[in-house]
């Protein structure tokens, strides 16, 4: 059974077709990623299987549950979690106590006067956790307002795997993050959880050639091409439409 199922998938704004009848499957454990020219509709096809956007036609099943008319909150609770695009951490807040937050928001404990005493202890011992395998437990109690942009990028993957995720969405995790830090990045999504089954959204092509099994190339909305990182290389097609020259690849 696929962790992330989806088919036929399609939307349009007024005449303009933003996704196009893609399809795709991924197991757990596999890397994916998602490439394609600015306005390919990589973005509009994760805000759909995330549940932030509805779908014209099509399906998306997860793990064996058709999840294509659920809420993202709901989708959430299932195992599919997303990261976006542009920074949303709280920028007062350190990074311990915002994965904490997570943690209580998960369980359902986050408006609960009453739990008990030590259940905080248990919280912040899983947040410490997780921020010490995204190497980020130097700044358990930094806030993201003093924290390098890179560096803020991983907290929220930290906040996203505090939600205990099956299926992970990463919008375009180096975004806006400077050459010197990129490593970090990679560092950090290489030593995300073996059977965490991830799409990322990514420019980054030595990124994505370094960390997908499998890239799905996006174009006017529909799959491009598909196939191990060599077999993109190789694509004629993919060079000319969007890698442009053989030197990128």
């Amino acid at each position: 059974m696929s962790m992330l199922h989806v088919e036929g998938l399609s939307k349009s704004f007024g005449g303009l077709k933003v996704t196009n009848d893609v399809s795709l499957s991924l197991e757990a454990g596999e890397r994916l990623a998602l490439i394609g020219p600015n306005g390919a509709g990589k973005t509009t096809l994760v805000n759909q299987i995330s549940g932030f956007l509805g779908a014209d036609a099509g399906a998306i099943h997860l793990q064996g549950q058709n999840v294509t008319h659920w809420p993202a909150h709901r989708r959430v609770r299932h195992g599919l979690v997303r990261t976006f695009q542009i920074s949303k951490l709280a920028p007062a807040l350190t990074a311990i106590d915002q994965v904490a937050l997570a943690i209580h928001q998960r369980d359902g404990s986050i408006n609960n006067m009453w739990r008990r005493k030590t259940s905080y202890g248990l919280v912040l011992d899983e947040a410490r956790s997780i921020l010490e395998a995204l190497q980020l437990a130097r700044l358990a109690h930094t806030t993201p307002a003093e924290m390098a942009y890179g560096d803020q990028r991983l907290v929220e993957v930290a906040l996203a795997l505090a939600l205990k995720p099956r299926v992970l969405l990463l919008d375009e995790p180096m975004a806006g993050v400077p050459k010197s830090e990129a490593q970090l990045i990679l560092d950090a999504l290489e030593r995300l959880p073996a059977d965490l089954a991830v799409v990322i959204i990514e420019h980054d092509m030595d990124l994505v050639f370094r960390f997908a099994h499998r890239i799905l190339v996006l174009a006017n909305g529909a799959v491009l091409a598909a196939g191990t990182p060599d077999d993109i290389r190789r694509n004629e097609i993919v060079r000319a439409v969007y890698l442009g020259k053989a030197g990128q690849l």
